[in-house]
């Protein structure tokens, strides 16, 4: 008797969290970085006399950003997909 039976629909799900874990963490970071990024120009922002325009993220940043968070998502959408296709394998 083995401790992790290897049945097709535990190794789909195994792929599923190995697909999702990087999903997740991509997300986490991502969003941490783009508080940071908001704080600093909050900081920035104030300190600037009034007649200075205001702060805002450079177009790299944003775009950065913006991958990441289409990267995590499909992370995430695989492991939904893999998790559900292991619903329908019969063992």
């Amino acid at each position: 008797m083995s401790l992790l039976p290897f049945a097709p629909a535990v190794i789909l799900n195994l792929l599923a969290l190995l697909a999702a874990a990087p999903g997740v963490w991509l997300l986490l970071v991502t969003r941490s970085r783009e508080q940071r990024q908001i704080e600093r120009l909050a900081a920035l922002t104030e300190q600037a006399p009034f007649d200075e325009p205001m702060h805002l993220m450079d177009v790299a940043n944003l775009r950065m950003n913006r991958v990441c968070y289409r990267a995590g998502f499909a992370c995430l959408s695989l492991a939904l997909l893999t998790s559900w296709l292991s619903t329908l394998v019969l063992v």
